[in-house]
């Protein structure tokens, strides 16, 4: 098997650009998080609190007896635990759950922060605060954002002193926010994308099946691949051994240019996810 090649974080933490996503309404699975850890040498694994498998996840990890300095665990603060103090007591529950003494990566989950009476804006600053501290101390070894716009990215720029080191954001072939992407990497922002396989609906689409065909390859490695040769951090999620297995045989194939810019051009806005367009 290949090894998976590394992205550097503005901060010098390298985290796998391929890893194994996990979420709730059934998409967790124990067998299938011990088979990618043990068997196709996944080494970085995202989850969040809303998903409610973080104490299934450290049992897992537990069984596969994956050292603990090999993983990059990533995990989120929902809005719900947003403020500073907060914010705090979530993380350490959330490490806790997770049968760690530090999260790898911890992101604020949402740019909406639900809180009457305060501005989105003055809330997020607020918890940003605190995942600084727990940066500085060392509780969290790289701190970011998820589904945070061009927008919002600024205004916690203005408001913060760290700039994030991570903005996870959907990223397909239906949904190609090349503007944000731009903007992360101008600002030392590493991109990361989820749903890469647009929940299943890019694996159907004629050019997807053609190039899986032109490329002796499975539709969903085309679509990964697709987002790591464009320098994306990717992670699908399954549930399905195979289909895990098979998500990690992306890196013996190159597609070509020409080919890359043909799924370029399957960008339609569409989104398979929470939409944070409408958030301020």
């Amino acid at each position: 098997m290949l090894p998976c090649p590394i992205v550097s974080l503005s901060n010098g933490q390298k985290i796998p650009i391929l890893g194994l996503g996990t979420s709730h309404h059934g998409g967790y699975s124990h067998e299938a998080v011990v088979y990618a850890l043990r068997d196709c040498g996944i080494r970085h694994i995202d989850t969040a609190k809303r998903y409610g498998c973080e104490e299934a996840l450290a049992k897992a990890v537990a069984e596969s007896r994956v050292p603990r300095d090999d993983l990059w665990i990533t995990t989120k603060l929902w809005p719900y635990d947003y403020g500073y103090h907060s914010a705090k007591q979530a993380c350490l529950a959330s490490s806790a759950r997770l049968g760690v003494d530090y999260l790898d990566l911890y992101l604020m989950h949402w740019p909406d922060c639900m809180v009457p009476g305060r501005s989105n804006r003055d809330v997020r600053a607020e918890t940003w605060r605190a995942l600084e501290d727990m940066y500085d101390e060392g509780l969290c070894h790289a701190i970011g954002v998820s589904n945070f716009l061009i927008s919002h990215l600024e205004e916690l720029k203005d408001d913060c002193g760290i700039v994030p080191h991570v903005n996870q954001v959907e990223f397909h072939p239906f949904q190609q926010p090349w503007d944000l992407v731009r903007y992360c990497q101008k600002e030392g922002i590493a991109f990361q994308g989820f749903c890469p396989l647009a929940k299943g609906q890019a694996l159907s689409h004629p050019l997807i099946l053609g190039l899986a065909e032109k490329y002796g390859r499975s539709a969903s490695q085309i679509c990964i691949g697709w987002s790591i040769q464009n320098g994306v951090i990717t992670i699908p999620k399954s549930t399905n051994p195979q289909r895990i297995f098979e998500n990690c045989q992306v890196f013996g194939f190159q597609l070509e240019e020409k080919d890359m810019a043909l799924i370029g051009t399957l960008h339609d806005e569409r989104h398979v996810s929470w939409d944070p367009t409408l958030v301020k």
